[in-house]
């Protein structure tokens, strides 16, 4: 079997030669492992590539004939959904499940950078002091406040976990049918969307980018919100309409937002969303863990493993549904 790993360097920094060690124990004792740069790099090598762990671009698949199966070196997969991957017969594995933790806590982040004038105060300094009166009157605790969660994969649910410890009531929508959690004991269909909405005072964007997805919510899901709602979004900016999210904070249609994505990454200097005192933002940075490149590799390991002995894969993304 020949490898072939294409390093990140947010979430495979490295590969040592204990990696390579461990994917030849895994793969079974023929296999051979290359190490490149980039996806540009790999094109020269991939003609017996059968396996890959990194990105996957359309010159290096039309390079790769004998491709079974790539895991993703990222959360979202929609950089990896171009038309002839997506309608090929080339598995597609991920970090899926795996990320909750992380994301979650910096979604909690955001949100209590809002509720408790954390951002205005640091961003003050000295002068701080000056509105001492004013954030004792404007900041509030997350107690018997009500989070709604879109999407119940696995960052929803570490959100929710987190919630629940804050005092919160959770609920959730989904477009699956997955499993309830001690925190959400129902789980309703993306048709309660609207329900969830008006019945949330903090929305938390938990679901992947897709078709189905991008500007969910638009003008008319703002419209829905409570005037004191906050939305958190840790996970694809493109599910937000952006110009509709400036529009709502604006005009008062929510309170605040919290956001680690942006409609555009890097967000322009000059667009609207810097200037709202009622946002907080990161520059996508919610992925960030000392866990995360281990966790994903051991899972690759193990699939390798599952590839060898002809079982089932850990993490696969439907490449129809994009998640």
């Amino acid at each position: 079997m020949h490898v072939v790993v294409i390093p990140s360097p947010l979430n495979l920094p490295v590969v040592t030669d204990s990696d390579r060690d461990r994917i030849v124990a895994a793969a079974g004792p023929d296999t051979r492992v290359s190490v490149v740069d980039s996806p540009d790099d790999a094109v020269p090598v991939a003609a017996e590539m059968e396996v890959l762990l990194g990105l996957i671009t359309p010159p290096l698949l039309e390079a790769a004939p004998r491709l079974r199966w790539v895991h993703a070196i990222a959360s979202g997969v929609d950089q990896y959904l171009f038309p002839a991957f997506k309608q090929g017969d080339v598995i597609l594995t991920g970090e899926k499940g795996n990320v909750g933790s992380h994301l979650a806590d910096h979604a909690f982040g955001l949100l209590l950078s809002l509720t408790r004038g954390l951002a205005k105060s640091t961003r003050l300094h000295s002068a701080s002091w000056d509105h001492r009166m004013e954030f004792r009157r404007d900041n509030f605790e997350l107690e018997g406040l009500t989070m709604g969660i879109v999407g119940l994969g696995g960052t929803g649910r570490a959100i929710a976990r987190r919630a629940a410890a804050f005092g919160m009531r959770c609920q959730a929508v989904d477009r699956d049918e997955v499993t309830t959690t001690p925190e959400v004991a129902e789980i309703r269909p993306m048709s309660a969307f609207p329900e969830l909405l008006a019945s949330s005072d903090v929305v938390a964007v938990c679901c992947p980018l897709t078709d189905e997805t991008r500007d969910l919510f638009d003008d008319a899901a703002f419209e829905r919100m409570k005037p004191a709602a906050i939305i958190v979004n840790v996970t694809r900016g493109g599910i937000i309409n952006g110009d509709a999210l400036v529009r709502a904070l604006q005009s008062g249609q929510i309170a605040a937002a919290g956001l680690d994505v942006a409609p555009r990454e890097p967000l322009p200097p000059d667009h609207a969303l810097w200037g709202l005192d009622n946002v907080v933002m990161t520059p996508h940075t919610a992925g960030a863990s000392q866990l995360r490149p281990a966790r994903n590799f051991d899972r690759f390991c193990r699939n390798l493993a599952h590839l060898r002995r002809g079982e089932p894969l850990e993490g696969v993304v439907d490449k129809q549904l994009g998640f």
